[in-house]
């Protein structure tokens, strides 16, 4: 499900809430800010199944509404409805856990039928779906093909879609691309994708233990990274360079199963997309020259899987 590399961006993300933006009274549960980071990427991901569950059973309205017209055509008499019947559609519609968790989370309120009604109009004039109404029967394929092609060709080019999801879920830029994997797994098979739990208890460890072990052990870390800084100014540095560093740190000393490369390799990964042009050059020289000092006077300790 949720990646560690997710997991390192979310808890960067925390501590940056929690240490840089201002409360008005206390500074709240930095597990709770995390685990509600948690629950809005599986809204995320249930808003965009729920989208695309909507289009496909819109020929069912579309029929109804051009059946019911003063002086319908023999066309708006015969409108085929294929597509809300399909197979694929359905395994996704009746997996157990879905329902339940689409109702908990309550994004359906969200949807825009307007939005839904376009892209359900963009889809039947492509030469895709006539190709799949043409088909005879279910095949296995082509109801899988279709719910693909909705998504990947319909739904995620649609600009007015883009920009209801960038507006509504404000962690579309950080999970729109693993969310979309996570889709696409679901459509080929549901079971893949647990819903309750979304964050299996593994990942969620992961995730609260390098949370309070940045918080707790900040001192620890800093006593290694500044004197690495050499004429930088640490006030100056970019605040996420900071974070990003101690993150790096506190894996390097308390997650014994983390190999250093990993973590460095996915902090300078982090640090290109969320902070400076320079960044990722400067905590890769940083960490990497921290993982030698702590190596030489054996004070880190890694299981080696080998």
């Amino acid at each position: 499900m949720i990646s560690r590399r997710n997991i390192r961006v979310k808890v960067m993300q925390t501590l940056y809430s929690i240490e840089n933006l201002d409360f008005e009274d206390k500074k709240p549960d930095p597990v709770k800010i995390l685990l509600k980071q948690f629950d809005q990427t599986r809204d995320l991901f249930l808003y965009l199944v729920h989208s695309l569950t909507q289009i496909a059973q819109y020929v069912e309205i579309d029929a109804k509404n051009r059946a019911s017209k003063h002086l319908p055509t023999e066309e708006d008499l015969n409108v085929n409805t294929k597509l809300a019947g399909n197979s694929r559609l359905w395994k996704m519609l009746e997996y157990e856990p879905y329902q339940p968790a689409l109702r908990s989370s309550k994004v359906d309120v969200l949807e825009d039928q307007e939005i839904i009604k376009k892209l359900y109009h963009e889809l039947i004039i492509t030469p895709e779906y006539k190709e799949y109404l043409a088909v005879e029967g279910r095949d296995k394929k082509s109801e899988k093909e279709i719910l693909e092609f909705i998504l990947d060709n319909i739904m995620l080019p649609n600009e007015l879609y883009i920009a209801f999801l960038e507006e509504n879920f404000p962690n579309w830029d950080d999970d729109g691309s693993m969310v979309i994997q996570l889709v696409s797994n679901f459509i080929a098979k549901p079971q893949s994708v647990t819903l309750s739990p979304f964050v299996s208890a593994e990942k969620r460890k992961f995730a609260t233990d390098l949370l309070l072990t940045a918080i707790s052990r900040e001192e620890q870390a800093l006593e290694l990274i500044k004197p690495k800084l050499k004429n930088w100014d640490p006030e100056r540095i970019a605040i996420l360079d900071m974070l990003l560093m101690r993150l790096g740190v506190c894996e390097f000393l308390f997650f014994e199963t983390i190999p250093p490369k990993v973590t460095i390799n996915e902090y300078i990964d982090i640090a290109k997309e969320y902070s400076t042009q320079q960044s990722g050059q400067f905590i890769n020289g940083i960490l990497d020259n921290i993982h030698k000092d702590l190596l030489s006077s054996n004070k880190m300790h890694k299981i080696n899987f080998k």
